[in-house]
């Protein structure tokens, strides 16, 4: 393999700063991430499937009224406090750290969520994912999670067909970390896909690699990503996260030439 070569095969790192896109109203608040904007000039804020990472916060005692979504999967991903769910099918879910929820709102879901007075505030991220098609059967999925293991990947969330706890109708998945300080972990990928990095908590520095041609891996490009900040990783090669202090994380391994529909109701 020459030099050139060596290089495309290395995976690059497209960062991204916290934007500046969000909605204040006042017991709830919410802020938007949106993944395809890590690449310069691209006029979709969303990358293939993924369209956007919400970050949201719910004070004590917040009611969000009954309302509708539709042609959007909302994965909601609580790793610490509880989130209230009813709907208009008779359900009451808690979610919390132990517990998934994801709503596949098809062609329309009705939903409301809530904090009780004596609840802690609470911070989770509301993913939503456009599916492949419009108009699918509506349907929801509240599944407790696998345990946590320190310093490891945690798969969440995969295509209908897959083997995570929960699906969504596209090609993407969800895995989360917990990484202690001076803790490293090698990058969720697969074949063909990209993988988009969100730092919940603390800060990692993100290292691409690729095999040279004798085989000993080569360092590529490096990265740092602090507190809700965001990195999109393309092309070959491997890539690893180090903790630059203790680190929450979430990584989306994404088609980017999935089939897509744009009709949701907040991610579109």
């Amino acid at each position: 393999m020459d030099d050139s070569a060596a290089s495309r095969a290395h995976p690059h790192i497209h960062t991204a700063p916290r934007t500046d896109v969000s909605q204040d109203q006042g017991s709830f608040r919410i802020h938007f991430n949106f993944p395809g904007r890590a690449l310069p000039a691209r006029d979709d804020h969303g990358y293939g499937p993924l369209a956007t990472v919400v970050e949201s916060f719910m004070d004590p005692g917040t009611l969000i009224r009954m309302h509708q979504h539709r042609n959007e999967e909302i994965v909601s991903w609580v790793p610490a406090g509880v989130m209230r769910h009813d709907d208009r099918r008779g359900n009451a879910l808690v979610t919390d750290a132990e517990h998934l929820l994801v709503m596949n709102a098809g062609s329309g879901f009705w939903h409301a969520e809530e904090t009780r007075e004596d609840d802690p505030p609470l911070r989770m991220l509301q993913i939503f994912v456009r599916p492949h098609s419009l108009d699918l059967e509506p349907e929801i999925q509240h599944e407790r999670l696998p345990d946590a293991e320190p310093n490891a990947w945690r798969h969440l969330f995969g295509p209908a067909e897959g083997d995570a706890p929960c699906y969504v109708r596209n090609r993407v998945d969800l895995y989360d970390c917990r990484l202690a300080s001076g803790e490293r972990a090698a990058l969720p990928s697969r074949p063909d896909w990209d993988t988009y990095l969100y730092v919940f908590e603390g800060s990692v520095t993100v290292r691409g690699s690729a095999a040279s041609a004798d085989g000993v891996p080569t360092e590529g490009e490096t990265a740092e990503v602090g507190y809700t900040e965001s990195a999109l990783v393309t092309g070959e090669g491997d890539a690893g996260v180090t903790a630059d202090e203790d680190s929450v994380l979430v990584a989306f391994c994404v088609d980017p030439d999935a089939p897509i529909t744009r009709q949701g109701t907040i991610g579109r």
